[in-house]
């Protein structure tokens, strides 16, 4: 990857842009099927596996719990083995564990220290992650007799875990704020001493929740019994097993929204291989599709992957819908919002206030920035295209999925010439996820302009 500036001016398509572009692995299902497959029995090939800060803070502190990751990035794919060795006897000093800013590792290697069978643990990560949300899954890790202890305010990081198994029964859990306080405890069940019934107190995304249960049966655990929209059962009398020792990661559903989105922006097509649409995969945020549909872009399965369309002249409609069920990808829409015709209404994206930054409220200062009329509520954004400016630049807020959202906004030919007129502040935050987001969107415009 190469050296990106503090501030990165982007250069605008001038001709439509066309190609195959790879998207990366999923980074839900690689920090997911990372501990996976550190609770099978035996020795397992991940292909596909996204590397980036947040999958390889997951590895390193599997690597520190006493698991084997011996890992490949040129190859995109990680080994886990060394199950028997794992959950070292107490020396006397716990062993330190650093999330960062990855909300998946901090949640699953929660779950999964409370579920060790020995071993002191102390989490932690740097100050805004000690802001996100953890207490509905502390508050069920203490129901099951796990002897969590926070050591600053009481439901956030950093916590120090004794860890000596998970009981089973009966639980509650206010998964509201977060579904991957809830997927962390379905992953860890089956370690349970007996089964676990689980009650959800206030609501929960279930796209990321059926996600984390599909992937469950794939290592090998029976289908979740799930009682309505109240509860689910999990039983705790099979190992994890994956017989073929081998599991590949679809590429990331998120992260190919913006690729997805660039022919609205420039023109032409693009295909992503190996990517499905709504309902041909795990990945919830497949869902955006249909959004795009809706402004004006024509996707198409092919045999290949994905293939995403747009001539330039063509309607952009503005938009009105719910992303409640696929926030991550509420961004990419936002940030190209000024492009369409009519107002676009985003909402069910309170709970994103509560991620990497107050996201919704990032968004409607940065529009704003960009000289567009925006709503903003609790819950929801309403952005009336205005005319945009000759020059700006935007603040990330140090979150990936602003810096590449309003990365593709920039690939708009403003001045009709190709000048940059878009600039994007620390685009190296990109590293938490797609780490070579801004070298790919490069190559994509070199290759639409070469004879």
């Amino acid at each position: 990857m190469r050296s990106l500036p503090d501030i990165l001016p982007i250069v605008p398509f001038t001709r439509p842009a066309r190609g195959d572009v790879v998207i990366p692995g999923s980074k839900s299902l690689t920090n997911r099927a990372l501990l996976l497959a550190a609770l099978c029995d035996g020795p397992v090939h991940l292909t596909g596996a996204l590397f980036s800060e947040d999958t390889e803070l997951m590895a390193e502190a599997l690597r520190k719990l006493g698991f084997t990751v011996e890992a490949d990035a040129a190859r995109g794919t990680v080994r886990v083995a060394g199950q028997a060795s794992a959950f070292p006897e107490f020396s006397g000093q716990p062993v330190e564990l650093f999330v960062g800013l990855a909300g998946t590792a901090a949640r699953f290697l929660t779950a999964l220290c409370a579920a060790a069978p020995r071993g002191v643990y102390r989490i932690d990560g740097i100050p805004q992650m000690r802001k996100r949300p953890m207490k509905g899954l502390i508050d069920a890790l203490r129901a099951l007799g796990t002897d969590l202890r926070c050591l600053g305010e009481d439901g956030f990081f950093p916590i120090e875990i004794h860890a000596h198994g998970l009981r089973g029964g009966r639980v509650r859990i206010d998964a509201s704020e977060s579904s991957q306080l809830l997927s962390a405890l379905l992953m860890v069940a089956p370690l349970a001493q007996a089964p676990l019934d689980i009650e959800l107190v206030g609501g929960v995304r279930w796209p990321f929740v059926q996600m984390t249960a599909r992937l469950m049966e794939h290592f090998g655990q029976p289908a979740i019994e799930r009682h309505g929209d109240a509860g689910v059962r999990v039983a705790n009398d099979r190992p994890y097993r994956l017989p073929a020792q081998a599991y590949a990661i679809e590429p990331d559903a998120t992260a190919a929204s913006y690729y997805l989105a660039l022919p609205l922006v420039s023109g032409g097509q693009l295909t992503l291989p190996h990517l499905r649409g709504p309902g041909g995969g795990l990945q919830g945020d497949t869902q955006f599709v249909e959004v795009l549909r809706a402004v004006g872009a024509t996707i198409a399965e092919t045999p290949a992957g994905l293939n995403t369309h747009f001539a330039l002249g063509q309607p952009r409609a503005g938009v009105a819908r719910s992303f409640n069920e696929f926030s991550d990808t509420f961004l990419t829409l936002a940030a190209l919002a000024p492009l369409l015709a009519g107002p676009t209404t985003i909402s069910g994206i309170a709970h994103t206030r509560k991620q990497e930054t107050d996201r919704v409220a990032g968004m409607a200062r940065e529009l704003r920035r960009l000289g567009q009329d925006v709503v903003e509520t609790e819950d929801a954004l309403t952005i009336t295209p205005r005319p945009l400016p000759e020059q700006a630049e935007i603040e990330t807020y140090g979150d990936h999925r602003f810096a590449m959202s309003f990365g593709i906004l920039g690939c708009h030919d403003r001045h009709g010439d190709g000048r940059p007129w878009l600039r994007i502040k620390n685009p190296a935050c990109c590293g938490k996820t797609f780490p070579h987001f801004f070298e790919l969107l490069e190559q994509v415009r070199q290759n639409s302009i070469a004879t």
